[in-house]
């Protein structure tokens, strides 16, 4: 918490890839948000993201900005494999931490993260944007109010033709594919839409279908999970489709349905034979037919989920998506790696042992035997 409300928050990221980039121009919309210092892997990659965004001081060693007293917040952009230890330092250091999705690449990892910043007696963001898209938000308003009546279904897809760094298609440094990847997005939002409720089991399949000389990593995926009070999730999420981003739901109830484009309602349909700068986030061309965005970063939720946080340092208040609904999406993404894996579906919660909680989920998929009997990890399996 800020002592003065009218105090400025200072914000140190850390991280200087595309993530941080998205990171940076979102907390420039943010009112009572300063960033004062980056740190990257080298020092040029920090100097130059710097350079693009104003910031005066930039660093190759994020531990040296965790010293600062002008830092109130830490914005943690990394590679998956250093979530945990930016996050628990960062909490060592006092600071308040908003930690890019997924939450971390290990249940062991969460379970530290969160131990540190509660007792550190700091806040933890998970920073799942979808939950702050303005158009979710409103399909959200509309379910709470009734519109659809008993809402039994919620889909989500998300599909691109793959991610922008090395790094994702390395299962030890990234935990997973796509699933790991995107399909955490889909579980958040989907829960988010329902109110938060238990989840009791997941049913998955995955596939590396495009990107087979360049990852062991699953590229496909398709995942149902049940909620209680007889509520379905379906998850579609994919790393094989080309032209740009697609990130899409739908809502059915028993008195009516919802549609809602992200990204490519609210473009414009565009055509160029010689092509143009960027049209929307992942898009790898645009000759011919394409959909340039407007205002992306608004619609994607980042602004908003940025402004939240920084109201709940002011006030102490706890944000609306923590260190524990991050941790909650991850067991799900876990399930679905078992799931697929061993050809059924696995139940929630997770019983699993230290050694078990602390590999990468993609090992469940990668490792599994299908058609095993409920023994160690998949004790659990219904």
């Amino acid at each position: 918490m800020v002592s003065d409300p009218s105090d400025t928050v200072g914000v140190a990221v850390i991280g200087a890839g595309f993530i941080a980039d998205a990171h940076l121009s979102a907390l420039a919309m943010t009112p009572g948000a300063r960033v004062v210092a980056i740190a990257g892997r080298t020092g040029d990659s920090a100097a130059a993201i710097a350079a693009r965004h104003g910031i005066k001081d930039s660093s190759d060693d994020y531990r040296r900005l965790l010293d600062r007293t002008d830092v109130d917040v830490v914005s943690v952009a990394v590679p998956n494999d250093l979530h945990a230890e930016v996050v628990v330092a960062a909490a060592a250091a006092g600071k308040h931490v908003i930690c890019e999705k997924p939450l971390s690449r290990t249940l062991a990892e969460a379970d530290a993260m969160i131990e540190a910043t509660d007792s550190a007696g700091v806040l933890l963001l998970y920073a799942e944007l979808l939950c702050f898209a303005p158009k979710y938000r409103r399909v959200k308003e509309l379910i709470e109010e009734g519109a659809f009546g008993s809402v039994m279904q919620i889909r989500h897809t998300e599909q691109h033709f793959g991610p922008h760094s090395d790094w994702f298609w390395q299962g030890p440094r990234a935990g997973g594919g796509v699933m790991m990847d995107m399909g955490c997005h889909g579980i958040e939002i989907i829960r988010y839409l329902y109110g938060k409720p238990l989840v009791e089991s997941v049913t998955a399949d995955m596939s590396t279908l495009v990107h087979k000389e360049r990852t062991e990593l699953e590229d496909h995926a398709i995942a149902v999970v049940r909620f209680s009070g007889d509520r379905v999730g379906l998850i579609e999420t994919s790393w094989t489709k080309p032209g740009g981003m697609d990130d899409r739901i739908e809502v059915t109830g028993d008195e009516g349905v919802a549609y809602a484009d992200l990204l490519r309602a609210s473009a414009i349909v565009a055509y160029s034979e010689r092509g143009y700068g960027y049209a929307v986030e992942k898009a790898t061309s645009t000759s011919g037919w394409s959909f340039p965005v407007a205002d992306e970063q608004w619609n994607y939720g980042m602004p908003r989920q940025m402004e939240h946080f920084i109201g709940c340092i002011r006030t102490g208040t706890t944000p609306l998506e923590t260190g524990h609904d991050g941790r909650t999406a991850l067991e799900v993404v876990y399930a679905a790696y078992m799931s697929a894996g061993e050809g059924r579906r696995v139940a929630l919660p997770l019983q699993l042992s230290e050694s078990e909680a602390s590999q990468a989920p993609y090992r469940f998929w990668r490792n599994a035997t299908p058609g095993k009997g409920s023994s160690g990890a998949f004790k659990n399996s219904a």
